[in-house]
């Protein structure tokens, strides 16, 4: 059996066709006619085609139903998901027309814009062929590459668009040809070859997305948009089509360059946080480096995540959004005004006073809701999809898991050599990104509170889980779920998980304010806590860095711990 993936080019289409039980047999062409590749000699049983298939007769909203549903899937990338417009208004030969039609036709009236218009003759092409030959509709599917990346992305919006200004991007191009390389799906000799005459090397690239929606297809795999899809008056399918979940064997990997890049990147907004290096200190006889990061602007290290999604990303006029405990919520707040940006913050009814205040201090609107983390943020990502604002994750986006990865990589380069780092985890971006830059060469251990414990969970699991949440430190460490990103990364990179009570999350924050004057939130004393209350027990000598993450807390309730 061959499947193709289709994409429309200068001269007319391009496709990528593929033996299903042997990919080393393909081979890329240009066709003047979608009907020629449908004809081909290989006469592919599958063909998913960027190309919309299935015209409404009027619209309501912005555009058909498969464009509403997956545009708050791609963040940032959104803008190439073209609203289409009614079926008079694609037949009509003039832009003026098309524009007056779909106007009077759409609810709010919407006119066409002229990157729309430009594929309307190819949109016209594959309508009349499927009217004419109902015996294809088995055959082709309609796909966005984009939605195809997604899918290949772990069901995550991509950091870096694939064109700036109507150019190919390069970093962008590359993003997705790695997304290829890691799905497994394509021969790497077929990701890296160059276009033929008359087509582009975004159309090839575009070709092949659709090549590996096609090819899930064919296995007995695909997820439409929407499901089922539903029909237009002509009866042809409406709905986009993407691959129904991550290739089987794949993985999600950070790596030491993407990190390296962020550093760059974010270093000219980011303070280079220092480090406070003890000899035998804790009751461990061992030196002791401290990472002193809740020093970072904005009093935590999720500063280096929002910067680094903010500058990986264009934000759209609706500005960001982001869902925190507090923590996160500040560092977006700090990096979205430091970069003239407007942001919405949603926050759980269980975050500190504290942290809503300096939420508040750095500009962003404040919106309180939910008795939990998880509550907060299904109000962002419902605000989200209303807006078109770019949603900032604390931990399951590669944008803000390379960004926390920064402060790993300052941490070998001004420290001493290290056996093993102890990171808090509460969603997990943190210790994704700091393992992620150490992975294979220095031990990294999780800390979670007993009662909040998802990592662990999802470790024990072998899988992502749901998780209660009950502890003094759920307002930073409070995720009730890592999911896949985290688990990816951190079930490969990551030694173990130690567990600590509450109890001694509080010595640890009494033992800084006392010894050093380091007034600490629960969460930013947590992976200490596992030092001095022996949940981690270090061999005689061995080399232990503890990072310090936070220090957004209420004086008042410091005072209260140190001074019963």
């Amino acid at each position: 059996m061959w499947v193709a993936g289709v994409d429309g080019c200068r001269i007319g289409w391009i496709a990528v066709l593929m033996r299903v039980d042997d990919p080393r047999i393909h081979r890329i062409v240009t066709a003047p006619s979608l009907a020629a590749i449908v004809e081909a000699p290989e006469r592919p049983a599958v063909i998913a085609v960027d190309m919309p298939i299935g015209l409404p007769e009027r619209t309501e909203g912005s555009g058909r139903a498969p464009e509403q549903l997956i545009r708050p899937l791609l963040g940032a990338r959104q803008s190439s998901v073209f609203a289409i417009p009614s079926r008079r208004a694609v037949e009509a030969m003039g832009y003026a027309e098309a524009c007056a039609i779909a106007a009077a036709t759409s609810d709010p009236s919407r006119k066409v814009s002229r990157q729309g218009f430009a594929i309307f003759p190819k949109i016209r092409e594959i309508d009349a062929l499927l009217r004419a030959r109902p015996d294809l509709l088995p055959r082709i599917y309609e796909v966005h590459p984009e939605l195809a990346f997604w899918a290949l992305n772990g069901r995550r919006s991509l950091t870096l668009p694939k064109k700036v200004k109507g150019t190919p991007y390069g970093p962008g191009m590359d993003l997705r040809r790695e997304l290829l390389r890691r799905s497994g799906l394509l021969p790497d000799g077929l990701i890296a070859a160059l276009p033929p005459r008359g087509a582009a090397q975004d159309d090839l690239l575009d070709a092949l997305a659709g090549l590996t929606v096609a090819l899930d297809l064919a296995r007995g795999g695909g997820q439409s948009f929407p499901d089922p899809p539903g029909r237009d008056a002509h009866g042809l399918p409406v709905a986009i089509w993407t691959l129904r979940q991550k290739p089987q064997g794949s993985t999600m990997t950070i790596t030491r360059t993407e990190i390296e890049a962020a550093h760059a990147r974010i270093a000219p907004h980011i303070r280079r946080t220092p480090l406070l290096n003890l000899g035998s200190a804790f009751g461990h006889d061992g030196p002791v480096s401290l990472k002193l990061e809740f020093l970072q602007h904005a009093g935590s290290f999720k500063t280096r995540g929002a910067f680094n999604t903010l500058l990986s990303n264009e934000v759209p006029a609706a500005g960001v959004a982001a869902a925190s405990g507090g923590n996160h919520g500040a560092a977006v707040a700090y990096a979205a005004k430091q970069l003239g940006v407007t942001a919405r913050i949603f926050v759980p009814e269980i975050s500190s006073p504290a942290k809503i205040a300096v939420i508040r201090s750095h500009g962003a609107e404040v919106v309180i809701g939910g008795a939990r983390y998880a509550d907060a943020q299904d109000s962002c990502d419902a605000y989200v999809a209303e807006s078109g604002a770019l949603r900032i994750h604390p931990f399951a986006a590669e944008s803000t898991v390379i960004g926390q990865g920064t402060a790993g990589l300052e941490w070998e380069q001004d420290g001493p050599a290290l056996d093993t780092v102890l990171v808090a985890v509460g969603g997990g971006g943190l210790i994704s990104g700091v393992a992620s830059w150490w992975a294979g060469r220095v031990k990294v251990v999780g800390v979670e509170p007993e009662g909040s414990r998802a990592l662990h969970a999802a470790l024990e699991a072998g899988r992502p889980i749901d998780v209660d949440v009950d502890s003094v430190a759920a307002d930073s460490l409070g995720a009730k779920n890592t999911g896949d990103l985290v688990y990816s990364i951190c079930s490969r990179t990551v030694d173990h998980v130690a567990l600590v009570a509450d109890a001694a999350i509080r010595d640890a924050q009494r033992l800084l304010w006392r010894d050093y004057r380091i007034a600490s939130e629960p969460g930013g004393a947590a992976a200490l806590a596992a030092l001095i209350s022996g949940a981690y027990k270090p061999r005689s000598g061995e080399r232990i860095g503890v990072l310090l993450c936070g220090a957004n807390v209420e004086l008042q309730k410091l005072a209260e711990i140190t001074h019963p």
